[in-house]
């Protein structure tokens, strides 16, 4: 059997102050609807279950309103007794530590070791390279699982539109150059209504919110593979390879780039390819020098993608040897002074010192390369069952940004960012 209870207006300003403990308070409760506009009273029904409910009691066997009235009156229950957990057996007898310090308080709980975190990590500080060429399909690269040659129509699209729904919104864009437009001198490089140009115009008309990177190089356009004009002895020329990066730069600033970024290693060019965007009115395109590129050896995957090996030789000539840490700070001060915007270092997880080094050492903005060698060894390791792929990728991510990047070029860009807002990737 239900009974109603009728209510005061004043009575129900007095339950709004009391709270409800759950179903054997009020739950199930029902209101009646109200009859005219004046009315006076609410009537609420109650069943005669919840006539019938037992008190809510407190741990200690008491109902709640008796813990409260004890309260009221000032007397609270005594602490409970303290109850070590047991440890296992053969745990040998000790007397504590005498410390002062135990640095393990801080990360008992994972509230506590969220609260101290020092670096974050989310997907505004990633940038994806996007490999694009001529072709309508996409073709997977062998050497990097999950990355495509992208048709610059279609997949380029896709892919960006993908990674924009994740909070990526940066891209640094690689052209594979039929061999028929490669040259010498690499002339190509700055054809205006080149592979790298157009791709640009499209990018900005589509999305044009995001930041596109351009590389500045010769070597995706040189019959050489080198990243600048090779004499005839076999050595790099260095101010003519300038000269040409220079137009290239112009040019990529010309459809819209927003970021260009010289990888050449060519003494100077940071200056001459700033005069040039100036000379021009390009005063708001930022510069990226690759400050500090090693002729590394965890490139192999990357030129696969490119197919830009060098035709002999290699490259040791113009990148840095792996073995020096102070020459950073030479190329460092170089940049700086011809008007470098942001300073690169690549690789990145193999080079963490170099990477503190120019933060120590500058207040430009600090980026880092996860190059292809990098990504292939993670995605082979999570293949193989060796790793946990998705946590790695996430725990190199981050070194990353403790040694001082403020922003990492990975190619785990977009699978990252779908980490970071809690999707799986796909």
């Amino acid at each position: 059997m239900a009974s109603t209870v009728s209510f005061s207006p004043a009575n129900v300003q007095m339950l709004q102050g009391r709270s409800c403990h759950g179903p054997a308070a009020f739950g199930g409760c029902s209101a009646v609807p109200r009859t005219g506009p004046r009315m006076r009273s609410v009537a609420v029904r109650v069943s005669s279950e919840q006539e019938a409910a037992p008190a809510v009691r407190a741990p200690s066997g008491r109902t709640i309103e008796e813990c409260e009235a004890d309260a009221v009156a000032g007397r609270f229950p005594a602490p409970p007794p303290l109850v070590r957990p047991k440890a296992p057996e053969g745990t040998p007898q000790i007397r504590p530590l005498d410390l002062t310090k135990r640095p393990r308080r801080n990360r008992r709980s994972p509230a506590l070791r969220a609260a101290f975190q020092e670096t974050t990590i989310s997907p505004a500080n990633l940038v994806l390279p996007l490999f694009i060429h001529e072709g309508e399909d996409d073709a997977p690269i062998g050497a990097m699982p999950g990355c495509y040659r992208l048709g610059w129509r279609h997949g380029l699209l896709d892919e960006v539109y993908k990674s924009r729904d994740v909070g990526v919104n940066s891209f640094v864009l690689f052209p594979k150059v039929p061999d028929a437009l490669k040259s010498q001198s690499g002339d190509e490089a700055y054809n205006d209504n080149g592979l790298v140009p157009r791709t640009i115009r499209l990018l900005k008309d589509k999305f044009p919110d995001i930041v596109v990177y351009t590389d500045v190089a010769l070597d995706p356009y040189s019959s050489d593979g080198h990243d600048g004009i090779v004499r005839e002895d076999g050595v790099i020329m260095n101010d003519e390879t300038v000269y040409q990066l220079c137009k290239q730069a112009v040019s990529q600033a010309r459809a819209g780039a927003d970021v260009v970024s010289p990888s050449d290693m060519m003494d100077g060019r940071v200056g001459a390819i700033r005069a040039a965007l100036d000379a021009e009115g390009f005063h708001d395109v930022s510069i990226m020098s690759y400050t500090a590129k090693y002729a590394s050896s965890f490139y192999g995957p990357f030129r696969e993608a490119l197919d830009s090996n060098p035709r002999f030789g290699d490259k040791k000539t113009y990148q840095m040897n792996p073995a020096n840490y102070r020459e950073a700070l030479l190329e460092t001060a170089a940049d700086e002074a011809e008007g470098a915007d942001i300073l690169l270092v690549k690789p990145g997880l193999p080079y963490l010192d170099v990477i503190r080094l120019l933060r120590d050492n500058s207040a430009l903005p600090i980026a880092a390369y996860q190059v292809s060698g990098e990504y292939s060894m993670i995605k082979a390791g999570g293949a193989l069952n060796m790793i946990d792929e998705e946590k790695v990728m996430m725990e190199s991510l981050m070194c990353l940004r403790r040694a001082g990047a403020d922003i990492i070029l990975t190619y785990f860009a977009r699978q990252a960012a779908n980490v970071l807002c809690g999707m799986r990737s796909n």
